[in-house]
């Protein structure tokens, strides 16, 4: 069997690790990119739960909750990578970005008015799952934590691309809170407390973070 600790796994560790992390090397490489492909997928699916809203171009989407718990499940690597094969299809112009009248489909959304947002996918799965990985996925309050700075990456780097985008002659910053922060953070905030109670439910379930 090959031992995850020869690939630098150490406890605490992310609940995909501590899962499958013993298995045998081939089927390890197998299980990692099986779990990449499955995250970004997800991602997409929770993409198409989308609910336009009529004053923003931004879309109210399940993305961030999905994008956070597959970053703490998976750890920061892997979360990381996830969200960049999800960009990558949805630049080769595969429908895997939220359904808009008005947003295009492929690499043009990267650099639309929503692109911020989607390009802070792999940074904030990344310390979300760094997070975890240092075992704040254990218990509910640093679960919630974990998620939370996850989102914070989200929000800073969507409300300051659409900033980047509104210009100081139609309000910069304050416009782009106005259109990206506020509609969003009282809900999103709402969708982390729920999400934070997964992670610590499954190590409680399974007992896999119990003798290490």
């Amino acid at each position: 069997m090959w031992d995850r600790r020869s690939a630098a796994a150490v406890y605490p560790q992310p609940l995909f690790v501590a899962a499958f992390g013993e298995a045998d090397r081939m089927l390890w490489i197998g299980l990692r990119a099986a779990a990449v492909v499955f995250l970004a997928v997800l991602t997409a699916a929770a993409a198409q739960v989308s609910v336009p809203l009529p004053f923003t171009p931004v879309p109210f989407t399940l993305q961030p909750m999905v994008v956070l718990l597959g970053g703490a499940a998976l750890g920061p690597r892997l979360g990381a990578l996830s969200q960049i094969l999800y960009l990558a299809a949805g630049a080769a112009g595969l429908p895997v970005f939220a359904a808009s009248a008005t947003l295009p489909q492929g690499i043009a959304r990267l650099v639309g008015p929503t692109g911020g947002y989607l390009l802070s996918y792999p940074l904030a799965a990344f310390v979300t799952g760094l997070l975890a990985e240092r075992g704040f996925d254990r218990r509910y309050l640093t679960s919630v934590l974990a998620m939370f700075a996850g989102l914070a990456v989200i929000f800073a780097g969507g409300v300051l691309w659409l900033a980047l985008m509104a210009g100081s002659a139609e309000g910069g910053l304050g416009a782009a809170l106005a259109l990206g922060l506020y509609p969003f953070v009282l809900a999103d905030l709402a969708k982390i407390c729920l999400a934070g109670a997964v992670l610590p439910a499954v190590w409680r379930v399974t007992g896999l973070g119990r003798g290490r």
